[in-house]
């Protein structure tokens, strides 16, 4: 049985896994093998349902934890009355913008809390967050340029560890299948979609860019399924949805390279767009040569691999958007790819920059559910009807398909479902689009609002999705 110490330790530290996203803690059952363990807490999901154990008991489903989290909203509310009335003598410069990040994070931590209690995943607490705290809603308001500085940092970090998981060998070797049923999905939906955007109205540029996003998921969403404790997945299916994540990413961003370039030829002839994405090539390459050298020399010293490892994502990212005219998330892709070359720094640079990569992840929902404004939304209505639908149609069924025709080793409706959202650089290209003029913003606040209600959905639909084992098509 776990010492009243051990309960307690996980108690303090599930606060703080919510509002990371982490899965929630469980103590091992076994004292032993928590002395042969570097931390006395074992992030592990809990046991499967469906005959393979029932989930174990989570400190945050204590009823003193829900006292807790009251005592949270009561002091955020005293902290935003102190905030917008202000207290007498002197402030510090920048007081105030610390304490609006620490409100909001709190904020997050609590409605990521209250998300879970209902069954939905933390992501729709941080964005019903981002709502609260947005200028469109009534109270406190978030200042939006510090939230979008560390939002545009958290897409940085959450596609450079994207690059960085890609492993084409591997995949090629476990589900060869993936190499084409995932790009020919991305492709696919891309078509279905941004067909149906077009005869909706849009403009050719605006229904492509519409086409794509709804083609994408959420690789932070699909890595929250297969760690779910109540999921249903099994390790086949959860192989296929990381894998499938990863080369839709890969499709995508060759798409969105190309989709984008043609979005910014207002500003710049479409030649120096294209210029601009050959030489930012030839930049990634020259890291990919340095990078795996200069990390795998600084493995030992972990605080300066961190250093760089961060440093080099953030900046390569900046040089592409800078310099080359390139959209951060894009050129922050390119950046962890260059770090691919060697395994060993690839695994060491992801597993240091995930506490940070999760902190991040809560600013950039929050930051999307700010930018949603209800007004346009209202009158964008029949839009979010439409993306909702081409989501189902256009993706969930033809990835599902796919899947079969691949005979891809995993359950495939569920696998359909499991990618039924959309994502994350799906936003960044709808706030290219809404920037550039070719996506209004009724447009844009239906995919915003799509990004949020396709997260609830294929997160609780994915667990109702499960197929009988003898489904699960065999290796061919």
């Amino acid at each position: 049985m776990p010492t009243r110490k051990q309960r307690l330790v996980v108690t303090c530290l599930s606060i703080v896994g919510v509002s990371a996203g982490l899965p929630e803690p469980t103590l091992s059952a076994s004292p032993p093998a928590l002395k042969s363990l570097p931390m006395p807490l074992v992030f592990a999901p809990a046991a499967r349902r469906g005959g393979r154990g029932r989930p174990g008991r989570s400190p945050l489903d204590d009823p003193r934890f829900a006292v807790a989290i009251v005592s949270v909203f009561i002091l955020l509310a005293a902290v935003v009355v102190l905030a917008t009335y202000g207290l007498p003598g002197a402030v510090d410069a920048t007081g105030p913008a610390i304490l609006e990040i620490g409100v909001v994070l709190l904020l997050a931590a609590a409605m990521g809390w209250l998300a879970r209690r209902l069954g939905l995943p933390a992501v729709v607490g941080y964005l019903a967050a981002g709502i609260t705290v947005s200028p469109f809603t009534p109270g406190f308001v978030a200042g939006r340029e510090q939230l979008q500085l560390l939002a545009d940092v958290g897409v940085v970090l959450l596609l450079f560890e994207v690059g960085i998981e890609i492993d084409l060998v591997r995949l090629r070797r476990e589900q060869r299948g993936l190499l084409w049923a995932a790009p020919a999905q991305t492709l696919a939906s891309t078509l279905i979609a941004g067909a149906a955007a077009y005869v909706a109205g849009l403009p050719l540029l605006g229904a492509a860019l519409v086409g794509l996003c709804v083609a994408l998921s959420s690789s932070v969403v699909i890595v929250n399924i297969t760690r779910s404790r109540r999921r249903t997945t099994d390790e086949p299916t959860e192989r296929a949805l990381l894998g499938w994540s990863v080369m839709q990413d890969v499709t995508g961003v060759v798409i969105g390279a190309l989709l984008l370039a043609l979005v910014t030829t207002g500003s710049r002839p479409l030649s120096i767009a294209i210029l601009g994405l050959v030489a930012f090539a030839v930049v990634a390459v020259s890291a990919a040569w340095l990078l795996p050298r200069l990390l795998s020399a600084l493995l030992p010293e972990r605080d300066l691999f961190l250093i760089v490892s961060v440093a080099s994502g953030l900046a390569i990212a900046g040089i592409g958007a800078v310099v080359f005219g390139l959209p951060l998330a894009l050129a922050a892709f390119v950046s962890g790819l260059a770090i691919v070359e060697s395994h060993e720094s690839a695994v060491e640079a992801r597993r240091q920059l995930l506490p940070f990569r999760d902190l991040f992840a809560v600013l950039f929902f929050v930051t999307v559910g700010s930018l949603i404004d209800p007004a346009a939304l209202l009158r964008g209505a029949p839009w979010l009807a439409l993306l909702l639908v081409l989501v189902v149609v256009g993706k969930v069924a033809v990835a599902a398909v796919l899947a079969r025709l691949a005979r891809l080793p995993a359950r495939p409706l569920q696998l359909g479902v499991g990618l039924g959202q959309i994502g994350e650089f799906s936003f960044v290209l709808a706030s290219a689009g809404a920037a550039a003029g070719v996506l209004s913003a009724e447009v844009y606040a239906a995919v915003l609002a799509s990004v949020a209600v396709s997260i609830a959905v294929s997160t609780v639909a994915v667990r109702f999705a499960a197929s009988r084992p003898s489904d699960a098509i065999a290796h061919g």
